[in-house]
């Protein structure tokens, strides 16, 4: 029996899995070997829930493993954001030693977004050792609106009747700031002194040992070693620049501008409306502009405003602050209660505003010359908005990576033999791709549905 779980669990991987919550099942061996010989191309395994860990891949511990420096690459991962601070966690339940260098001089020296819905990776979260989030929301209803208000799309696993009758989903969305995950994140690595503050990368170089990467600290340069680079340093990459320049897919303009804030539902205590429930999701839109709002934690919520606009004024919106970007919103979204009212209370502290970009998807032949360095996340695969991909794909990045290092390096040293490429990062940048390609692509095509006539017409599904 294993160690039952607390809040101060620490975690190791599964033994009976190997850390990847799937099992192969048995296959038997049919009677007839004709059936083997038309076979020509094998049938994958189907695999099945570990029972063991419960398809997390971890079990409790007393401690976490010690670094296996002998038998794993030495992972260096620039980037202290969600998918960093995911495959530091995810490298620490299997022994894989790592350090993440991060040029923020703390965990708390600048904001770090707004709020996510955990929607594929709310079942991986389970992967990199948080057994729940009680900070989390889950919304069970989602609606849109004309702006005078009238309701022209509505789902969700609650009914304004007979909630009590419905089924219970497959799966939920959870609503979550992303600070908070981060944080869930950062609470199981701060004992182990492998997160260096203050570092800004200013140069990679290949070598025979691996990779030599070179930091600006204090005004003073710094060099270290690894086997293994990792740019999880978000959609303006310097691992990606050092990698591509930038002519390889540049930075793509999406036609299209956010503004976000977060409200206190305290403020809006005199505003009766169903929609501040914080279990509802709810949108608005003219066919130009939109608004979404969702719950932020159970205390706030949170908005985001989108619509069309040139690159430059979208740059020069963002750059004028708070106070401009308030006012542009309460003049294009003058709508239906309880949006004035939600608008008017959001504190400028709360409020900010950028153009949004995404790349085009690069091809796993781009990484071919690059032997012993990735990108994953943001840096690798940059989307907008709209359909809340960006922090689920970085997550599932992140897990896809420290269980490919740990199966495919724990019992060889082909790794170094065959170098990192062969042994794990083709098959894991491909993975990534693929798994992401579609998200990328339906995240821009959202940019453009978003703010055209499309979302007002009726239908019981989501815009996003």
């Amino acid at each position: 029996m294993h160690k039952p779980i607390s809040k101060n669990t620490n975690w190791c991987f599964c033994p009976d899995c190997l850390g990847r919550g799937k099992k192969n099942s048995k296959r038997h061996k049919k009677s007839n070997s004709k059936d083997e010989i038309a076979i020509k191309k094998p049938k994958q395994l189907q695999q099945k829930i570990c029972k063991t860990c419960l398809g997390s891949g971890l079990i409790a511990s007393e401690n976490p493993p010690h670094p296996n420096c002998k038998t794993f690459p030495k992972v260096a991962i620039i980037g202290g954001g969600i998918g960093g601070m995911a495959l530091a966690v995810a490298c620490l339940h299997r022994g894989i030693p790592f350090t993440v260098y991060e040029r923020d001089t703390s965990f708390n020296a600048r904001s770090q977004g707004y709020g996510l819905t955990l929607q594929q990776a709310s079942k991986a979260i389970k992967g990199l050792g948080i057994s729940s989030l009680e900070e989390g929301v889950i919304s069970t209803k989602h609606v849109v609106h004309k702006t005078n208000g009238e309701v022209i799309g509505e789902w969700g696993m609650r009914k304004w009747v007979g909630a009590e009758e419905t089924k219970k989903p497959k799966r939920t969305n959870i609503h979550i700031a992303r600070q908070t995950l981060r944080l869930k994140l950062w609470e199981q690595l701060k004992n182990c002194d492998s997160i260096k503050w203050g570092h800004d990368l200013i140069n990679l170089q290949t070598n025979a040992e691996g990779v030599a990467l070179k930091f600006r600290v204090n005004n003073e340069i710094k060099t270290t070693q690894a086997h293994l680079v990792v740019g999880a340093d978000g959609i303006r990459s310097c691992v990606r620049k050092l990698l591509f320049g930038n002519q390889i897919s540049p930075l793509r303009y999406l036609n299209c501008m956010v503004i976000l804030g977060i409200c206190e539902l305290n403020k809006l205590e005199d505003v009766e409306s169903d929609l501040l429930d914080g279990a509802t999701v709810f949108q608005t839109a003219n066919g130009t502009d939109r608004i979404y709002i969702m719950p932020f934690t159970k205390d706030t919520i949170m908005w985001q405003f989108s619509f069309p606009v040139t690159e430059t004024t979208a740059k020069a919106l963002s750059k004028k602050g708070a106070q401009v970007l308030k006012e542009e919103t309460v003049k294009r979204a003058n709508w239906h209660s309880p949006i004035p009212q939600v608008l008017k209370n959001t504190e400028l502290s709360r409020i900010s505003g950028y153009p949004v970009y995404d790349r085009k998807l690069l091809t796993p032949e781009v990484f071919e010359n690059n032997c012993n360095i990735t990108l994953l996340g943001d840096a690798a695969h940059p989307m907008s908005p709209f359909k809340g991909q960006g922090a689920n794909q970085a997550l599932l990045d992140a897990l896809s990576l420290a269980r490919s290092i740990f199966i495919n390096c724990r019992r060889s040293d082909q790794w170094r033999i065959n170098g990192l490429r062969q042994s794990i990062l083709s098959n894991f940048e491909t993975e990534m791709i693929d798994r992401c390609a579609a998200k990328v692509k339906g995240s821009a095509e959202a940019a453009k549905l978003l703010h055209s006539a499309a979302i007002l017409k009726p239908a019981d599904k989501p815009r996003r």
